[in-house]
């Protein structure tokens, strides 16, 4: 599952009734506060970052670590990102400005601005167009990097997804989890051990005294998405760690699992939700169609008119299938009549599916238009079938996909961070 980036904690900023005196750190003498290989994260950078990530919490403050644990927090993605971004430029992984501006429309789509709004927003936040355009850049990158990684590293046979079916490995269900962690350092020693599991117990008691789990995820977990309240989504159980589907099958919805010991710390598990899966019924449609393409030639309305006269021969009588293999500019399916075969409603495209809708078994619908030409769609049978099998195996590949990708990102993380030369100059952090 992909983590929630730090550019969309950005792109959430304008909503915040915040000031800019509120968002901007005191003025400081900027620093070195991290070196990694041949670049450097400055002190400018991290207080930006952490004036975000606190500008999001502006009404729950006290949801927030102390300071000092929340630079920690903060400073460790911001290396992580630019060792991420240095590898995708060194194994030439691409990203053109006409793509960071697709996305940096759908940031503002979503928030239903246009792009010159989103720009106003952010900068009347006191953080900078190029800035933000640059933070949107580099995470668009960061996912074409996962991208690229797992689809090199993450196959998937039929005998897996065989296997995982028949061993009972794909459940229907799903869970939505909240995860805290408390880590262990390799190779600890027993009272690194205890120190933490003292830790972990503390905070399972805090929770239970009444402090929100979200709160505490923010304040106390070490992993990834601690600044996200631990919130892990909604998971299929099989793409859940083991330990995790087990607690969660145990607890009720609201209920939060004592810690448990795992291979990288002291776990704490908090069931939000859950849901069972139910049977896969599909409406399927047969029906056959009739395209007079466009182009430089071949105007819209003169399609149009063509299509209509089509439509016009079959009304008087003539067979679709004869005038389909005659006149159809759609070759896979001209010499078959314009039979497009048995498939799901949204199988062709959504104009297809809107004739199909407005019409009833054995009518011929009226012309539509498309970017490709001008239709003429017959829609012949419905039937519904039972896809609960093939569901099943499209749930086991995607939990195998799921469950590889994570640890195969997860190792190569480790991996690049492991290569790196780190110098963390922040009082009381580390490299780790």
């Amino acid at each position: 599952m992909n983590k929630p980036s730090v550019f969309v904690v950005l792109a959430l900023l304008f909503a915040l009734p915040c000031a800019h005196a509120q968002l901007m750190p005191s003025e400081t003498l900027d620093g070195i506060v991290a070196v990694l290989d041949e670049d450097v994260i400055l002190r400018s950078e991290l207080d930006r970052a952490v004036a975000a990530v606190t500008a999001q919490y502006a009404k729950n403050p006290g949801q927030l670590p102390p300071r000092a644990e929340l630079e920690r927090q903060v400073l460790d993605r911001l290396i992580m990102l630019k060792l991420q971004v240095a590898r995708a430029d060194s194994t030439g992984v691409k990203l053109s400005d006409a793509e960071v501006d697709q996305t940096l429309s759908q940031i503002a789509q979503q928030n239903r601005l246009d792009v010159g709004q989103l720009r106003q927003a952010v900068q009347q936040q006191g953080i900078g167009w190029d800035a933000f355009r640059k933070n949107v850049h580099d995470e668009t990158l960061v996912q074409r990097l996962r991208q690229r990684v797992v689809q090199s590293r993450v196959q998937i046979s039929d005998t897996e997804v065989d296997l995982l079916i028949k061993n009972g490995g794909v459940s229907k269900g799903e869970m939505h989890l909240g995860h805290i962690l408390v880590t262990i350092p390799d190779g600890a020693t027993p009272e690194q051990v205890a120190a933490a599991q003292s830790k972990a117990e503390d905070v399972s008691k805090q929770i239970a005294g009444g402090l929100d789990f979200a709160a505490a995820a923010i304040r106390f977990s070490d992993a990834p998405n601690a600044l996200e309240g631990g919130d892990l989504g909604w998971r299929s159980t099989n793409e859940l760690p083991p330990a995790f589907a087990e607690l969660g099958e145990k607890l009720s919805p609201g209920q939060t699992a004592e810690p448990v010991r795992g291979p990288n710390g002291f776990h704490i598990i908090k069931l939000i939700e859950k849901r069972a899966g139910s049977q896969q019924l599909v409406t399927e449609y047969h029906a056959r169609h009739i395209l007079i393409k466009t182009s430089e030639i071949v105007s819209a309305e003169q399609a149009r008119t063509k299509i209509d006269a089509l439509r016009a021969r079959i009304v008087g009588g003539e067979d679709f299938a004869k005038v389909a293999k005659e006149a159809s500019d759609d070759a896979p399916t001209a010499n078959i009549g314009g039979d497009l075969g048995w498939f799901p409603l949204n199988g062709y495209g959504t104009r297809v599916a809107e004739a199909l809708q407005a019409s009833t078994d054995g009518q011929l619908g009226e012309p539509f238009q498309t970017e490709v030409g001008w239709h003429l769609l017959q829609r012949l049978a419905t039937r519904t079938e039972d896809r609960t099998e093939q569901a099943e195996r499209d749930k086991a590949r995607q939990v195998l996909g799921t469950r590889k990708a994570d640890e195969e990102y997860e190792g190569f993380l480790r991996q690049i961070r492991s290569e790196a030369y780190i110098d963390i100059r922040l009082p009381a952090a580390s490299a780790g």
